[in-house]
């Protein structure tokens, strides 16, 4: 099932935008780990939606609730079922314009792929609300991560033109990698994150929206971990990131920038450094053969521009087959990137958890 995800731990999300509730069955989690219910709602609260400008103003509390698997905020070892109540849908928004294909939605081909028995209000199961209980998992997965002396932290590298302080690929420390996840908006520089927030502003008054890139580290992970070919730890990342919605491209390292190097550029240069091999540069971004090298894991992620905007477009009327133009109403981020920072934390954290589980390491 394309909504399935996870080899020793499978991650299952249910739900639509705008129905009743959204949620997920996290199964394969180890007996005996507690939970600490007020870091997870801190860390839920950082995707929830209606905070400011920045986000779309529908709000929505993302109060988790577990149906099973957790007693007395320590899991059992059984599936983890998450619920999320939806609260503040408005779904009429949707009704003038259910025939009317969105530019840059899936309204068009989910209609073919479903035969038009789909829920296409506020994006149905495409929405990036569904990312809601898929935060929920993972915020369970970076804490039991954590206890093992791994971590997962993420930034807003770029929202537009505006770019952020990147992370340190060689030395990156604790304190660096988790700095943004502490801060309103999640940047390494503050003075960059009010450049960006003006140039989202911007793009909101002009009925408009941004792109934006997430850069994303982890920490702790030994050399060895991960396979080569179709079992890397690019794939595995990849497999999970790219459901994502508006997820659009993932690079590892130097990423395409390598493709500009020479060899010379790009190698890294190998050293002792006591008892630990490391390398005096991380272009590799910690993977080496899909295997984990000892250096920091380092990745950024392309999201596109929302493409919810309040410009009218052009479109098709797919059921009368007709040229249309569409304005879209409704309530929409002006920059889906912001938001997006914990869902690849999220994303991450579940997919080295299922590597090390499946490595025997945990």
């Amino acid at each position: 099932m394309s909504s399935s995800w996870g080899n020793k731990l499978k991650l299952s999300i249910f739900g639509e935008s705008h129905g009743p509730g959204i949620g997920a069955v996290l199964d394969g989690l180890p007996a005996g780990e507690h939970i600490d219910m007020d870091e997870l709602l801190a860390f839920t609260a950082r995707r929830a939606p209606g905070k400011d400008l920045t986000s779309t103003p529908r709000r929505e509390q993302d109060l988790p609730r577990f149906l099973s698997g957790i007693l007395e905020d320590t899991t059992c070892g059984t599936p983890v079922c998450i619920l999320i109540e939806n609260t503040d849908t408005r779904s009429g928004d949707y009704q003038r314009t259910a025939a009317l294909a969105r530019p840059g939605h899936a309204d068009f081909t989910g209609y073919f792929r479903y035969q038009g028995y789909g829920d296409i209000r506020g994006g149905g199961h495409f929405s990036g609300r569904l990312t809601a209980p898929l935060v929920a998992a993972g915020g369970i997965a970076k804490q039991i991560l954590s206890r093992y002396g791994v971590e997962v932290g993420a930034h807003l590298c770029a929202a537009g033109e505006i770019q952020d302080d990147p992370f340190d690929p060689v030395n990156l420390k604790k304190e660096e990698l988790l700095l943004p996840g502490s801060r309103p908006f999640p940047v390494l520089s503050e003075e960059r994150g009010r450049q960006m927030r003006d140039e989202i502003e911007r793009a909101r008054l002009c009925c408009d929206s941004l792109g934006g890139v997430v850069e994303c580290a982890v920490l702790g992970l030994p050399p060895g971990l991960g396979d080569p070919m179709f079992g890397g730890i690019e794939n595995r990342l990849s497999s999970i990131l790219f459901g994502i919605p508006a997820m659009k491209g993932v690079e590892f390292g130097e990423g395409f920038g390598s493709a500009r190097l020479r060899g010379s550029q790009n190698n890294d240069p190998f050293y002792m450094d006591g008892e630990w091999v490391r390398t005096r540069t991380n272009r590799h971004g910690g993977i080496l053969g899909g295997i984990s090298s000892g250096m920091p894991i380092l990745f950024r992620c392309a999201m596109k521009p929302t493409p919810s905007i309040g410009q009218e477009q052009q479109t098709v009327d797919y059921i009368q087959k007709k040229d249309a133009t569409l304005l879209i109403k409704g309530r929409h981020d002006p920059c889906l990137a912001v938001r997006a920072v914990p869902c690849v934390e999220a994303a991450s954290a579940l997919a080295i958890l299922d590597l090390l589980l499946e490595s025997g390491v945990l």
